[in-house]
């Protein structure tokens, strides 16, 4: 039987895959696992939403599987899953939920788990938790049965929490911002304005059916088109769940998560808050980034691709900045996930600071032409095997030299290899990256 947590938790069509009898047996055996450590209080357990239709149908579910199991739980209604992940933390609680697919359409919905202080959850509990969904047994009755409360002012306490985290005032910036009709949409404006930039809100009104759809941080054509209509100094684009921040300079083009990661790490080095002078960052990191961070004297550090072992990565070492290209950015001394807010504050921050411009500062990394080619194979096992696609490896690495990069890594969840080659050159890296799709495809 597949698993049934993935990277990121929990996904899939909602009231289909995603039922609510499943969201509530998860959500009962996630309370059961997570209280077991320390019996001397009732469990409590934190729960929120981003604001697509399905998420009211399945926080029904959650908070009847943990009260069911005995647990309080408070909810904090539609808010960013790193609010959430916070205010787990922040209460102390023992358990919390958020109910969001992120980036996902519409139709999808998901369930992310986070265990007391706010921490994704290692495989491990994933794997007890889901054992637990096909235990029987009696849960509490009378009074030991779960309560529910409202918790009015979680954006509040969310919102205080990121200006703390934010290290100078914005006042003469003016943003545009991108909610993606998501959970961003109250929380972003109003952190912004409240740090004293001037904000222009997009796709803010959430109605449950429009959340990502044809907008946020997968669709960057309106907020580029918004930062050059109000002669904006950027633009922050946001996805369902607002855990990922991408950016687009005054002139629209794209400042990535690598290019992000770059100017927080060599502002947070010149602060003295750069852990061991290291960024962590996946292997699908472009390689303009490793060259910057080495010209600037920051060691880098690369994971596999998931801000999960970003986030394995960052606790292991004491590191205080890792992060993917994707614009999931961890800042581990204010935030225990990424956070797409806390990274847009850090970044304007910086802009506010040096007074230049968001061109100028991502101008330290050049992006690299980077090509990825999905290649559907019979057998990802013995494409790793080949000697023959190790010789093809080989042979482009020594042909790119210092200048490019080679990438083989086989799909989590499909039948292929994606291939990925980088290089000075568009062309360069493309014709490499079909020559060896052509071997790979030939060994399987």
């Amino acid at each position: 039987m597949a698993r049934l947590f993935g990277t990121d938790g929990v996904r899939g069509l909602a009231n289909s895959e995603l039922s609510p009898a499943l969201v509530l047996s998860l959500s009962a055996s996630a309370a059961r696992v997570l209280a077991a450590h320390d019996r001397s209080h009732r469990p409590v357990a934190v729960v929120g939403r981003d604001p697509r239709a399905s998420g009211e149908m399945l926080e029904a579910a959650v908070v009847a599987g943990l009260t069911s199991a005995g647990a309080d739980v408070r909810k904090v209604g539609v808010l960013p899953t790193p609010a959430a992940a916070y205010l787990v933390a922040a209460t102390g609680a023992d358990v919390g939920v958020m109910i969001s697919a992120s980036h996902n359409p519409m139709p999808d919905n998901g369930i992310k788990l986070f265990a007391k202080g706010g921490h994704k959850l290692p495989d491990g509990i994933e794997d007890e938790i889901e054992a637990g969904m096909r235990a029987n047994g009696t849960g509490p009755t009378g009074a030991e049965i779960g309560r529910v409360t409202e918790v009015d002012d979680a954006l509040d306490r969310y919102v205080g929490h990121l200006l703390e985290a934010t290290p100078q005032r914005l006042d003469g910036v003016r943003v545009v911002v991108d909610c993606a009709n998501g959970a961003a949409s109250l929380a972003a404006p109003e952190a912004y304005r409240r740090a004293g930039a001037e904000v222009i809100a997009i796709h803010a009104e959430p109605d449950g059916i429009n959340i990502n759809d044809g907008c946020g941080s997968t669709h960057l054509d309106d907020v580029r088109a918004a930062v050059l209509e109000h002669g904006a100094d950027l633009g922050i684009a946001h996805d369902g769940d607002a855990d990922r921040c991408l950016a687009v300079d005054a002139a629209g083009e794209l400042v990535d998560g690598d290019q992000i990661l770059a100017v927080l790490a060599l502002a947070m080095a010149e602060a003295g808050e750069l852990s061991g002078e290291t960024l962590v960052a996946t292997v699908m990191s472009n390689l303009g980034l490793h060259i910057a961070m080495r010209e600037h004297g920051v060691k880098l550090h690369t994971t596999a691709v998931g801000d999960r072992y970003v986030l394995e990565e960052l606790r292991a070492g004491g590191y205080t900045l890792g992060g993917e290209q994707s614009g999931h950015v961890v800042l581990p001394r204010h935030a225990t996930t990424g956070d797409g807010l806390l990274t847009a504050l850090r970044l304007m921050s910086r802009m506010a600071s040096t007074g230049k411009p968001l061109a100028e500062l991502a101008a330290v990394m050049r992006r690299l032409p980077q090509v990825l080619v999905n290649v559907p194979v019979a057998d990802k096992s013995a494409v790793a095997a080949s000697e023959q696609v190790r010789e093809a490896v080989a042979a482009v690495e020594a042909e790119l030299g210092a200048d490019g990069r080679v990438l083989l890594r086989p799909s989590g969840t499909e039948q292929l290899v994606r291939v990925m080659v980088e290089a000075t050159e568009y062309d360069v890296a493309q014709a490499a990256a079909e020559r060896l799709a052509g071997v790979v495809s030939v060994a399987s």
